[in-house]
Parts: structure tokens; C-alpha cells; sequence
């Protein structure tokens, strides 16, 4: 069934054409109402009956999603065209602006996939003895608490929760998984008068719990502490703060879906061959800690992994994909704005790309301000730090003038940073980060900001990030061949000094993506430099250090075909003539070895090393020294040998 749209302009304070909207975006628009949230309500509910119906409204959301249970009918969608797109100063037609919005919103999101994480509800807490024990009262009736305490601490006995002595040397996992590790730990006795007895204090004491409660103060125990599940942190002199973690941790008991941010493959990763180190661009900018070395490749724990989608956007071969959405959703949202936008007769879009505070900030902006231009495009996407330098070329290519991504007080830049780098380094001057926290300064500079030209035949972006990012280079750049890129960007060639190369192929078969190959039958080090990653591993490995790395992406047909880096003579075997290994080298090492070593003093052993593989071995064989001849066979046993051993024969 076909997806209808509801269209309502909120008592008048928009103006929708119902016809343009239905036509660009092929949605059933039927006449725009004035008040459907509350008039209107019997055509809302009449709809959501129906289904397959999208609402213009995002305000009212909560009031159509009860009405559709009241109903037992599916949840509408809910799309807002009047914060982004109706309510502004700019004077120009936002028709193909909403346009643009709903069809984003038609668009079918894949399925998240989840795991469950069960928690009991036992507790720790930690802190000083007056805010800890206090917390622990509270939330006695709800968990299973203990309260550490540390070393001199006086313990009151108390039947509705425990108390411990000790230090918490070491804290690892997450909600529902938590093991610790204290030192000088004492439990208390039970019985006697007075203040309980301890027990002998004990180092290492491990432990486990499904929540952790820290009013300390101190330094966290965590990376990134507040994206750590089930490690609820306060500043034990703020008592709202206290209160607010006090209540959290008492909802923290049951099952809950943790979503599963990143897939990963372990056979594309680049991370080390052979114990030599090459990419950790993944390790180098998760906040969380979720990613580890686990030998030729990361590993990542789905239950730390917070969803920044830092890793994804920096990691250079693929193996590491967001996946909450994919990124192959992602471009189809960025051509289903870009075209549809087209098609209802906008031109130079600028795309703005925001998280859920950048849809706050719009809000505001709206109701109280400016509004947003009429050829400003938001997008809001779960993970900012996941739109990196293959999202924002597609979109320039998918016929976006510009870019802009309107950052978070909480947005990592670490990996934002060198993403907005490249892609400036590729389109120059189309890119930018926003950080801007007033609504009002952020209308005034989208309202100034120049958008520029579109590209005028954009193209469609499909496959992985890398063909995206290439494919989008080419039609941004027409005219160029080659362009420079800046240190650390995964696209490059590889320079191979022929004179300190022996051909020894060390980096041909370590190459985890298999840019470097060689030749079967001559002595050739071949490469392809659209499937380099830059990872460095060739250079690590090279014992004569004759490779660099150079950071450029070759827009020419050349870098999809192999090309000869360094090629010599073969050697001719001296007796049957194979051709076999280097010339300079087997002529290298026979002077080295000729008159200088006692294995090779005579001139057999020699000639030995001119020799391919089976000549050598047959030579070996039939050689008056020959190391693999043994003695004469002993003569098989018979009954007469035993037989003439026994005394009554």
C-alpha cells in the first residue's frame, strides 16, 4: 500500500502546497488541515486506522502515538516540516525544502539489531562513608547494595544492605557485567557487641555486580564515563546530582536492548601482520575503550561500544561499519534529499548535518528566531562523529553545495577533525563544523553563509565508503588527475627505492588488502593503488627500508590497474635453466659465500646455490657428503638368528 501524507499548517503559521509536495515525492498528499491535532483529530484517526500514514508534526507526536494505541493500529511516522522548514524568515518558497523532508521520511530504515543485557540489581557504591551510606538507604527497597568503604572507615551493622573495607583497584565491563578487583579488602563478622569485627585484610580480592554507583568525586574509573552503561557517577556535594543518579540506578533491574552500533569484519582489517604493527586508527579514537588489539586484528566489545561511530569513519578498509544505520542508508537518505529537493525546483542546497541537540537548537530557532534559509536541508543522524569524509563528499556529489555539520556540546572531534580534513583536501572550501551553541547566531550565520554552486550533474552514490569517496572525488574534480592529501588519509601510493630493494616480497605477503602483489613468473613487485590503505604495514616490515608512503588519491583509471614498482632479471638455474629468483641476489649472496664460509668451500656447495629448487635438492641427494645418506640398512631378523640365541640348540 502506498504511503499517505498528513499535512497541517498549525492554525495557519505555514504555508503548504499539498499538489507540489505529492508530486515531487509521489506520496498521496491529501488536503492540508489547520488544526490536526486537536479539530482535525477524526481525519488523524482515521488515517492511523488505515495505515502506511506519515503525520506532519513532530510537536504533537505523543498525542497521535496514543491516539494509535487507543486504536491498537500501528505507530505513524512523524516527520516535521514546520521547525525546519515552514516557520522562517526567509521569504523564498520552502515547498521543495518539505518536499525534501518528507521523502526522507518515507524512506525504510533497516531493522536494529540488539542483544539483551539482564540485571539483577545488585550494586556498588562508593564514596565517602556519609553521601555512601546515605545513597544506600535509599536504594536498599530497590537493589542489592554494597557500600565500600575506605580503609579506617567504622562500619554500622545493618540488616537492609552490606558494607566492606577495602581500596577498588580495578573496575572492568558494564551494566549487568561489572567484575572489580579490591585491595585490602575486610568484610565484617557477625555477632559481638559494638562495632562489628573485620576480617584480615586481603589484596585482590575480585567481585562482580551489575551497577556501580560512584559519589566519590574522584577520577573516573571509566574512559568516557558517561557513555559507560550501568556506571552512574555524581558529584557527591551536588545533591540534585546525587538524587537523579540515586533514582537512575534504581531502574536499572530487568532486561534491556543494547543496541548493536558497529559490525565488523576481521578478515578486511588492517591492524598487524606477522606482530608488525600498521593500522590503529579505530583504537586511537574510541572514547570508550571498546576497542582492543586482539593479534592481526581489533576486537570490539559490543557492550562498551557507545555508538559514536568514530571507528567506522576513520577505518580504512571497511571492516569496521556502522551499522545503526548502515552507511549504505545513510547515502540513500543524502540522494533522497539531494533529488527530491531538485525535483521540486530547489537549487544549491546546503546540507545540514545535526544529532538530536542540533534538532533543539532548530526548534528554538524556529519558534523564537529566524528559522533555518529555505535552501538549508537538515538531516539528523544518530552518530555525528560517524559522518566522515566519504558521507560528506557524497553528498557534494549527490548535488549538495555545501556541507555543514552543526556540532554537539558532547561531539567527538578527534575523529571529526582529520574526517573534515580530508574532505576539504578533495573539495575545497564546501565543508565546514559548525560549533555554534546560540539558535540565534546559528540562523544569522546559515542566514549570511553563501552556499555556492551544485554540482550540475551529480551522481548516484552507491557501494562501499571508498568507491563512494572516489566516485565522488572524480565528479568533483572533472579536470584533475591527481590530488595531495593530507598525512594519515587512506587513500595513497606506495614509493619503492629500487636500489635498496632486493625483491624480497616481505610486503607482498603481508598486505592485508592486496594492493602489493607479485608476478608468477618474473621478479616483480606489482601494485594497485586503489586498494592501498596507507596502512603502513609495507613500510614496517621492509628490512631494507626502501618503502614510503605517499597520501594522494589517483583519480585516473591507472590506480584501478596494476603497475610495475621494481622488476629485475631472473636467474637461470645452472643446470636445467628454470628461472628462478633474483639475478642480483643469487649473484650477491654466491660472492659472500664463496671462499668465506666452511659450508661453502667447496665448490659443489656453490654451484648449489645457482641451482632452482629441485636441482639443488637432486645435487644434494647424490653428493659424496650428502647429509641425508644413512648407513647400511641392518639385515632383517629371521627365526634361525632367534633360534640360535636359546641354550637347548
Amino acid at each position: 500500500m502506498q504511503k499517505s501524507v498528513l499535512l497541517c499548517d498549525c492554525l495557519g503559521s505555514q504555508s503548504l502546497d499539498e499538489t507540489a509536495i505529492s508530486a515531487a515525492t509521489g506520496l498521496a498528499c491529501g488536503p492540508c488541515h489547520s488544526s490536526l491535532c486537536v479539530e482535525n483529530i477524526d481525519v488523524a484517526a482515521a488515517a492511523i486506522a488505515q495505515g502506511d500514514v506519515i503525520i506532519a508534526c513532530q510537536q504533537e507526536a505523543h498525542r497521535f502515538a496514543a491516539l494509535a494505541d487507543e486504536l491498537e493500529a500501528d505507530l505513524p511516522e512523524f516527520v516535521d516540516v514546520r521547525d525546519r522548514a515552514g516557520w522562517s524568515d526567509d521569504p523564498q518558497d520552502a515547498t521543495p525544502k518539505m518536499a525534501a523532508l518528507i521523502a526522507d521520511a518515507a524512506l525504510v530504515e533497516p531493522m536494529p539489531k540488539s542483544l539483551d543485557i539482564i540485571t539483577e540489581g545488585t550494586c556498588l557504591v562508593i564514596g565517602a562513608p556519609d553521601v555512601a551510606i546515605a545513597a544506600a538507604d535509599k536504594l536498599a527497597d530497590a537493589l542489592a547494595v554494597t557500600v565500600l568503604l575506605a580503609p579506617g572507615a567504622e562500619i554500622m551493622p545493618t540488616p537492609t544492605y552490606d558494607c566492606v573495607i577495602g581500596n577498588l583497584r580495578q573496575a572492568t565491563g558494564s551494566l549487568g557485567r561489572f567484575e572489580l578487583r579490591i585491595d585490602a579488602f575486610q568484610d565484617s563478622k557477625l555477632g559481638g557487641r559494638g562495632s562489628p569485627a573485620l576480617s584480615e585484610p586481603r589484596d585482590g580480592a575480585l567481585s562482580s555486580c551489575d551497577i556501580i554507583l560512584d559519589l566519590t568525586g574522584a577520577t573516573p574509573l571509566f574512559p568516557a564515563p558517561e557513555k559507560r552503561d550501568g556506571y552512574l557517577r555524581a558529584d557527591p556535594k551536588s545533591q540534585p546530582a546525587v538524587a537523579d543518579a540515586i533514582f537512575a540506578a534504581s531502574q536499572m533491574v530487568g532486561t534491556f536492548e543494547k543496541p548493536l552500533y558497529v559490525r565488523m569484519e576481521p578478515s578486511l582489517c588492517a591492524h598487524s601482520r606477522a606482530e608488525k604493527p600498521a593500522c590503529s586508527n579505530c583504537l586511537n579514537v574510541c572514547p570508550t575503550g571498546a576497542i582492543l588489539s586482539a593479534g592481526e586484528h581489533v576486537e570490539i566489545d559490543p557492550l562498551i561500544c557507545a555508538g559514536c561511530g568514530a571507528c567506522s569513519a576513520v577505518c580504512p578498509s571497511g571492516a569496521i561499519t556502522y551499522d545503526a544505520p548502515t552507511p549504505d542508508h545513510i547515502f540513500r537518505r543524502i540522494n533522497t534529499l539531494a533529488s527530491t529537493y531538485r525535483k521540486a525546483g530547489g537549487a544549491d542546497a546546503t546540507l545540514l548535518v545535526h544529532d538530536a541537540h542540533g534538532s533543539e537548537m532548530i526548534s528554538l530557532a524556529a519558534r523564537f528566531g529566524r528559522g533555518l534559509p529555505a535552501h538549508v536541508i537538515p538531516m539528523e543522524v544518530s552518530a555525528l562523529s560517524g559522518f566522515g569524509h566519504a558521507e560528506m563528499l557524497g553528498a557534494l556529489a549527490s548535488g549538495f553545495a555545501r556541507v555543514d555539520v552543526l556540532l554537539g556540546p558532547k561531539t567527538e572531534r578527534d575523529a571529526l577533525d582529520p574526517q573534515l580534513t580530508l574532505a576539504d583536501a578533495i573539495s575545497p572550501g564546501k565543508i565546514a563544523l559548525l560549533d555554534i551553541a546560540d539558535p540565534d547566531a546559528l540562523s544569522d550565520h546559515l542566514f549570511d553563509q553563501a552556499s555556492g554552486a551544485a554540482l550540475a550533474t551529480p551522481v548516484l552514490p552507491l557501494g562501499t565508503r571508498r568507491q563512494v569517496a572516489r566516485l565522488s572525488a572524480k565528479a568533483l574534480n572533472p579536470e584533475a588527475k591527481a590530488l595531495a592529501l593530507p598525512q594519515g588519509a587512506p587513500y595513497g601510493a606506495v614509493l619503492v627505492d629500487t636500489d635498496a630493494c632486493t625483491l624480497c616480497l616481505a610486503c607482498v605477503s603481508l598486505c592485508p588488502s592486496g594492493a602489493l602483489a607479485d608476478n608468477t613468473d618474473l621478479p616483480q613487485l606489482r601494485f594497485q593503488e586503489d586498494a592501498c590503505l596507507q596502512c603502513g604495514l609495507c613500510s614496517n616490515v621492509c628490512p631494507e627500508k626502501a618503502i614510503t608512503l605517499q597520501p594522494q588519491l589517483d583519480l585516473t583509471d591507472a590506480a584501478l590497474a596494476q603497475t610495475v614498482l621494481n622488476e629485475e632479471e631472473p636467474f637461470p638455474c645452472v643446470e636445467c635453466g628454470t628461472l628462478f629468483g633474483v639475478k642480483s641476489t643469487v649473484e650477491k649472496i654466491t660472492e659472500k659465500l664463496a671462499g668465506n664460509h666452511a659450508m661453502f668451500a667447496n665448490p659443489d656447495a656453490i654451484r648449489m646455490i645457482q641451482m632452482c629448487d629441485n636441482c639443488r635438492i637432486n645435487a644434494q641427494y647424490h653428493s659424496q657428503n650428502n647429509p641425508f645418506a644413512g648407513g647400511e640398512r641392518p639385515r632383517p631378523r629371521t627365526t634361525d638368528d632367534y633360534l640360535s640365541k636359546r641354550k637347548d640348540h
